[in-house]
């Protein structure tokens, strides 16, 4: 168990302190490969809770900064301690660090944003004197990605807002030449350009800013709704009843037939090498067909598929939190899972499979006898009842 880290609604983040955050940044400059970092608050939790993507970036970045008081409270329900340290902060502390340093700052900084490039580079260069820093606008196309690249800076700060900087960053960090570190820091250089207000320190210290921003920008009172009581409710629900309970789940078994030969669609998940499986995900309140239609396009990324048979209630299990790294899967609070199975016949070609890189890392066709050896051997148990279903119901009919 990585004692560094607390896991809240299958998000992890880390338990540094602000000296020991700092460390890690250093470290991270004085590296030859490039490093992202995220500041998840309430707000960005429950937007990764409908996004895999984005889920999935967070739980992939070098450090995760928790930053908002909703989520130092819901450390306190999982008895243990987090140390809360602020975007806002943290961007001035970075700063610091690459004018002592002498490093290059980049900026992306939002197209008719609060605050303009030329704003932002004053206010910066009045404060940090020395830094050598550029700022660019978010636009469509190459044209950004090209001149950040050009510039070659050894910090990139994203300013776009979430989750766009977060994605922004994950797929393009590895791509700028030189860099060491990237951040999204959402409205933080409205902060420094005076553009916002912060929050009386008194206020910043009780966790209070919420209230502060409420009273200053009543039309935000939708996203301090769901920061402020949305999020302790999943919180309260994910840490005190999910644990009872089985999450209704849909396994999507597609098949092709190809001059009278069955076989069976795997993929590898893309947190576990090795760890084939058919394509599965949760009901979300939705029945077990209209579930697997929708499971079964967003794994694949195609629709060409025909719907033949749902069977209900094939298997239920409890999750062995020991296997592979379901620590940071998002269904973890459940006590287990009970599968129904969606089978589908594929109608379209190899090439019009996608499959998302959050998920799987790779796709095999196998033949249908080998399911059951072939899935890893959490899911084996399983796979025997499916083969047994899929035998009945296409190989006996011919389907």
């Amino acid at each position: 168990m990585n004692t560094n880290k607390i896991n809240i609604l299958g998000l992890n983040i880390n338990r540094l302190n602000k000296g020991q955050i700092l460390d890690k940044i250093n470290e991270f400059l004085k590296s030859r490969e490039a490093h992202y970092i995220v500041t998840p608050n309430p707000e960005i939790i429950l937007r990764a809770l409908d996004d895999e993507e984005l889920f999935y970036i967070i739980n992939q970045a070098n450090l995760s900064i928790p930053d908002g008081i909703g989520i130092k409270f819901a450390s306190f329900f999982l008895g243990e301690k987090i140390n809360r340290v602020t975007g806002s902060d943290l961007t001035l502390d970075i700063l610091k660090l690459a004018e002592n340093k002498s490093l290059k700052v980049a900026i992306l900084n939002l197209q008719d944003g609060l605050s303009s490039n030329e704003e932002i580079y004053k206010c910066v260069k009045n404060k940090y004197s020395k830094i050598n820093l550029e700022i660019f606008n978010e636009k469509e196309g190459n044209y950004t990605m090209t001149h950040i690249s050009k510039f070659k800076p050894d910090i990139l700060f994203v300013a776009t807002g979430f989750p766009y900087q977060e994605k922004f960053i994950f797929k393009n960090y590895k791509k700028i030449p030189n860099l060491k570190l990237a951040i999204g820091v959402g409205g933080s250089f409205d902060f420094i350009t005076k553009k916002i207000k912060r929050a009386p320190k008194i206020m910043r210290v009780l966790g209070l800013e919420w209230l502060w921003r409420l009273s200053r920008q009543p039309k935000r009172i939708k996203r301090i709704f769901r920061a402020v009581i949305v999020f302790p409710y999943k919180f309260i629900i994910w840490r005190f009843f999910m644990p009872f309970f089985y999450r209704p789940n849909v396994v999507c078994l597609l098949y092709r037939e190809i001059e009278g030969k069955y076989n069976i669609f795997l993929v590898e998940r893309g947190d576990e090498e090795n760890h084939w499986q058919l394509p599965q995900g949760g009901r979300d309140g939705e029945s077990l067909l209209k579930a697997g239609g929708r499971e079964l396009i967003e794994e694949i990324g195609s629709d060409k598929f025909k719907f033949v048979v749902i069977i209900k209630n094939i298997h239920k299990y409890k999750f062995n939190k020991k296997i592979g790294k379901y620590k940071t899967n998002r269904h973890l609070g459940y006590k287990g899972q009970k599968q129904g199975l969606f089978i589908a016949k594929f109608l379209g070609k190899d090439e019009d499979i996608k499959i998302n890189f959050y998920d799987h890392r790779a796709w095999k066709w196998i033949n249908w006898v080998d399911l059951d050896k072939i899935v890893h051997p959490h899911r084996q148990e399983a796979m025997k009842k499916a083969k047994k279903y899929f035998e009945k119901e296409i190989i006996n009919k011919r389907i």
